[in-house]
């Protein structure tokens, strides 16, 4: 069964009365079956077995809630059932598989309670506990060793105990004593450990412990007597520490728990580490490091294995490590940021104490109001002399061994003989495309010089290189009376290199406005622009108002595109008028529509009269018919107008629909034509046309593909069309309000793509599902659909059933064509 079917199947028996779902259950038996196996992850025999093979029991198992019925399963002590539930990976409330034994904390222990110790079966090859002895490493452990298991079995003590404290080791040794009645365990367990000498304990003291009890007159005092009271007494606290082994651990630390207990099991056995395997295993002691309180020694451990994590994981990361996160190369961006925003390292020591300057700048979280504050505060002995500036930034890569403060007091130290710098040191070019911000004393300088008053940067910025200027214009915040200032001082190289790379919609408006041929140019290269502002561009319209010849940049920039990759760029020319770009756009691309060309006639006779239409026409590029026609109509009066009536002809959504519609090449191609070329889908038409039965599937396909905002008649019309079972469109109709998920039901077609995609938005990943409010709807839909059609009639429903996977019709279709096949007469 898909979860499709699972679906529908547990659907359909909530919706009928009780006494229609037993008869409903009774006739899909093999069907429920198959279900309630995949439900709880156990074998389809195991599953018979425990319900009788009785339908309304199967029937009702479907309404407990998996875990507990897991449990109550695991309280008959059955061998074979334990072993099935020892595999058993079930589905929980969101249809998320979950191993049981892992996600059910007392499903062992609840287990091995019930069960009948002497029953051989446990033991058989194949049994339960051969494969738990296998169990060596992993989150399997974490079951094992919780059940009290090392205490019901000696093999599994001599296995297990090594993962145990010393006092759940005595534990299960009087565990084993009460069980037994006897030190016969003990015997056999120094038996063991003898004829396997590989066999480790992990506990050096047990051995000699056992041998004291087997000659002790009260073997239970002698054990109780090595058993500290209050030590690993808690569950939760053994269960924490043995997650934190080869589970994830838990998040927090459990009250109570006390450290120096945890940091004794660490010397013992080492958090990360499993017995038999070299280097690291799992990430206990770094989950240890972010409970709150974690003491500095296991702090600094868990730094030493894993430098990086645990400076980036750590609750607490003593300020004296951060020095060697450094000397370990570790990025301190993390490590600062989260530290500072959280209160956790002192911001006044970080720009004191810490080095070198450049990378404690760079850290730096600058959209942290105090961070800010604080630099601003730091960096006010500068003042608004640029030479103490450009020397700054000098020395902070020629002397690293200085802290952000001290590189400071340096600057301004009144009796320094260290040179000073009245320019730019090293001056670079802007980079053409700009590359990313370079990891070095650049991107330092700038941030901390962004937290400068604004008369300061604005005495500062004319002293800027190039490259400082590319970088501060486009990454960093400048205001607009500091960006005036920056294009004052450096000219249209500053807003040249500011357009020629990614800049945030408030700095494209500004390159914009500029109405600068060049920075029109660099902005057509570098950004996707929409096409509006394409089309104003390449038709020489200024922001500022009046229009202008296409500058020659721009016809260059033209003149560059790759055609196969950026067809719509130039198409944006389209209805320019400029001669110059008409030549190109009609030079180096074919008009698929007749309406295309028109535009693109007109715009020139508009812009350029009658001569510039004949430039155009000479370029011999347009179907001979036109040409001709065109011809004739220059020396006309009224040749405009009649060539603006042609135009309106060819758009006319009854034209258009045609040119979709019309047989021939792939319909998503021509509906790709007719976009890129400026038009919009004649909706009004396509609608008449679907109704009146002549749009073809692949139509429909391609414009609610294309276009998810179309009419709502087109987008249950592509419902109908089988859409993707994953979704595509359907995710931007549904969001979008186009389409609502009654509409799913009613009209998705075939029937198990419809369950496919409202199992989808209701089980899927979190960003796909739709919030429980908004199935209600969907919910009574369903309902009605079942009362009109299926009734309490079981066959009918098992119709149903029996056709989903293969019915091509919608599910209210399904619903119908199953109740009437079971009403025709026999």
């Amino acid at each position: 069964m898909n979860h499709t079917t699972r679906l529908a199947l547990r659907l359909a028996l909530s919706l009928v009365d009780p006494a229609t779902a037993d008869e409903l259950a009774e006739r899909l038996r093999p069907e429920l079956l198959d279900l309630l196996a995949d439900r709880f992850g156990l074998p389809k025999g195991v599953v018979e077995e425990l319900l009788g093979g009785d339908a309304a029991q199967m029937r009702a198992a479907l309404s407990i809630d998996p875990e507990e019925w897991l449990l109550g399963a695991a309280e008959l002590g059955d061998p074979v059932v334990g072993l099935a539930l020892w595999h058993a990976v079930f589905r929980d409330a969101e249809d998320d598989r979950r191993g049981a034994m892992i996600k059910i904390p007392d499903l062992l222990a609840t287990l091995l309670h019930a069960a009948d110790l002497a029953d051989p079966r446990w033991y058989d090859d194949g049994g339960l506990f051969p494969v738990l002895y296998e169990t060596r490493v992993g989150r399997s452990l974490v079951p094992i060793l919780t059940s009290g298991f090392p205490g019901l079995n000696v093999v599994g003590l001599a296995v297990f105990g090594v993962h145990l404290p010393p006092q759940a080791v005595v534990d299960a040794c009087l565990s084993l004593l009460e069980l037994w009645g006897s030190t016969e365990p003990f015997t056999r367990l120094l038996d063991l450990l003898e004829d396997i000498p590989t066999l480790d304990p992990g506990h050096p003291w047990l051995p000699d412990l056992l041998r004291q009890a087997i000659d002790a007159p009260d073997p239970e005092s002698l054990l109780r007597e090595h058993r500290p009271a209050g030590e690993w007494a808690d569950p939760d606290h053994v269960r924490a520490l043995l997650e934190l082994r080869y589970g994830d651990g838990p998040s927090v630390k459990p009250d109570g728990l006390d450290w120096d207990l945890i940091r004794r099991e660490h010397e013992r056995l080492p958090l990360g580490k499993a017995p038999g395997y070299s280097g690291n295993y799992g990430p206990g002691l770094l989950r240890l490091t972010q409970w709150e309180g974690c003491p500095a020694d296991l702090v600094r451990e868990s730094f030493c294995n894993d430098p990086y994590e645990t400076a980036r994981c750590a609750a607490e990361l003593p300020f004296e490590f951060l020095a060697e996160a450094a000397a370990h190369d570790i990025p301190q961006s993390p490590i600062l940021q989260r530290g500072i925003r959280e209160g956790r390292l002192p911001l006044h020591r970080v720009l004191t104490e810490m080095t070198p300057a450049a990378d404690i700048l760079r850290a730096l979280p600058y959209d942290h109001e105090p961070t800010r504050k604080a630099v601003a505060d730091l960096v006010d002995p500068l003042g608004a002399d640029p030479v103490n500036w450009l020397t700054y930034y000098d020395r902070m890569r020629r002397f690293p061994r200085h802290s952000v403060a001290g590189l400071i007091a340096d600057v301004t130290d009144p009796g320094s003989r260290k040179k000073r710098c009245t320019s730019w040191p090293r001056p670079r070019k802007a980079n053409f495309p700009p590359g990313h911000t370079p990891e070095d004393s650049r991107a330092a300088f700038l941030g901390m010089f962004e937290c400068a008053p604004q008369e300061v940067q604005i005495a500062v910025v004319p002293h800027f290189d190039p490259l400082a200027v590319q970088q501060f214009l486009l990454e960093g915040n400048p205001s607009p009376a500091v960006r005036d200032a920056v294009a004052a001082a450096h000219g249209l190289p500053a807003q040249l290199a500011m357009a020629a790379g990614y800049a945030r919609d408030d700095k494209l408006e500004y390159l914009l406005d500029l109405d600068e041929p060049a920075v029109d140019a660099q902005l057509f290269r570098h950004f996707s622009l929409d096409r509006s502002e394409g089309a104003r561009l390449l038709a020489g319209r200024l922001r500022g108002g009046g229009t202008r010849p296409v500058p020659e940049e721009l016809l260059a920039e033209l003149d560059d595109i790759v055609v196969s990759q950026d067809r719509d760029r130039l198409l944006a020319g389209l209805g320019s008028g400029d001669l110059s770009v008409a030549r190109r756009v009609l030079g180096r691309l074919q008009l698929h529509l007749p309406a295309s060309r028109l535009r693109l006639l007109i715009a020139v006779w508009e812009r350029g009269g009658p001569d510039a239409v004949r430039e155009i026409l000479a370029m011999d590029r347009l179907p001979v018919t036109l040409r001709r026609q065109t011809e004739k109509l220059l020396d006309v009066p009224d040749g405009l107008e009649r060539l603006r009536a042609r135009l309106a002809e060819e758009e006319a959504p009854d034209r258009l629909a045609a040119y979709l519609i019309r047989p021939g090449d792939r319909p998503e191609k021509r509906l790709n034509r007719l976009l890129s070329e400026g038009l919009e889908p004649p909706w009004s038409a396509l609608v008449a046309a679907h109704r009146a039965g002549t749009l073809s599937a692949d139509l429909v396909d391609a414009l609610v593909e294309e276009r998810p905002d179309c009419p709502r008649e087109l987008l249950l019309a592509g419902l109908g069309n089988g859409p993707e079972r994953w979704g595509s469109w359907t995710d931007a109709a549904l969001r979008n309000g186009s389409l609502t998920l009654e509409d799913l039901l009613d009209h998705t077609a075939p029937a198990e793509a419809a369950a496919d995609l409202l199992h989808r938005y209701r089980y899927g990943h979190p960003d796909d599902r739709f919030p429980d409010e908004t199935w209600r709807p969907v919910r009574e839909r369903v309902a009605a659909l079942a009362r009109e059609h299926l009734g309490s009639d079981a066959e009918a429903w098992s119709v149903c059933l029996r056709l989903l996977p293969t019915f091509a019709g919608t599910l209210p279709e399904l619903a119908a064509t199953a109740g009437a096949i079971t009403r025709v007469p026999g």
